[in-house]
């Protein structure tokens, strides 16, 4: 690809033009360049020095370990923490519920409407749901 390049300069007070002609190569890297070639992390590395010391130490915690782990999850601490999370997921989820309710009943949509109920009855429903959403 080539281009014209007008390029203005004085001397002596004079304005001269100087064209240059410009020529611009690109070169794209073709997609395969390195595509055939291996990577290093299919060169197997150095056999390294097995040392029985270290191999057995290495065996030693991995046992103790998993003993402690074991341990860890059969002890009474952790199920009560378990059932304690349980039962508190298990009480949040029906909160959200019954606000939702509440919500729905006074708007008139959803599950919980109050859409063909009398005023009387549409009150009491709301009033109770308030009470056990513990909204005031």
């Amino acid at each position: 690809m080539s281009h014209l390049l007008r390029v203005m300069a004085t001397r002596d007070g004079h304005m001269d033009t100087l064209e240059v002609l410009v020529e611009i190569r690109l070169v794209f890297a073709n997609a395969g360049f390195l595509s055939g070639s291996t990577g290093i992390e299919s060169v197997p590395g150095p056999e390294l020095l097995k040392i029985d010391f270290l191999n057995r130490w290495n065996d030693d915690n991995h046992k103790r370990y998993a003993e402690l782990d074991a341990k860890f999850k059969d002890s009474p601490l952790l199920k009560q923490l378990l059932e304690k999370s349980k039962q508190n997921k298990e009480k949040n989820e029906n909160s959200i519920q019954d606000k939702y309710c509440l919500r729905g009943a006074e708007w008139g949509v959803g599950d919980c409407s109050t859409a063909g109920m009398t005023p009387e009855e549409r009150d009491s429903f709301i009033a109770m749901l308030k009470q056990k959403a513990g909204v005031e």
